[in-house]
């Protein structure tokens, strides 16, 4: 059983041009995004609506990137996770990718290349739900 789900994305960010001007310029290319301005106001809202990817900003106020990608990935595992800076730092990029960051992409990125990435991290989840999909599927057929 195929079922075709399309992409929905959150960008998390404290700078709200940035938000509103990506957000505008994704939904030009067909996807729909979320946004937030906070790692506090992500996670309220990944309990509320469901999310496939989430592009995460390191540096910000109050809860960073790699707190809220550790909070992410405890609370909502198939989430998948970009992490996005203008402050791009070898330590932080190994950081984020230990702690299960998909990928990493630094500021200024277009926005095609945001939704290649996006993309790939949103494939790579679907073959996850499909694998634990079929897991579930041959426990329930042995017993």
């Amino acid at each position: 059983m195929v079922t075709l789900v399309k992409m929905r994305l959150m960008l998390v960010d404290d700078e709200e041009r940035f938000l509103q001007t990506t957000q505008k310029m994704i939904a030009k290319k067909g996807y729909e995004a979320l946004t937030a301005t906070s790692g506090a106001e992500c996670l309220k809202k990944l309990e509320e609506e469901l999310v496939h990817v989430v592009i995460l900003d390191v540096k910000m106020p109050g809860m960073d990137g790699v707190e809220t990608l550790k909070q992410i990935k405890q609370r909502f595992p198939l989430v998948e996770v970009i992490m996005l800076t203008g402050h791009a730092t070898a330590a932080s990029a190994v950081e984020g990718m230990k702690l299960g960051a998909t990928d990493y992409l630094t500021k200024p990125t277009s926005v095609e290349e945001l939704i290649a990435k996006a993309e790939e991290a949103f494939n790579k989840r679907i073959v996850l739900e499909q694998k634990i999909q079929m897991a579930e599927a041959l426990k329930k057929s042995q017993i």
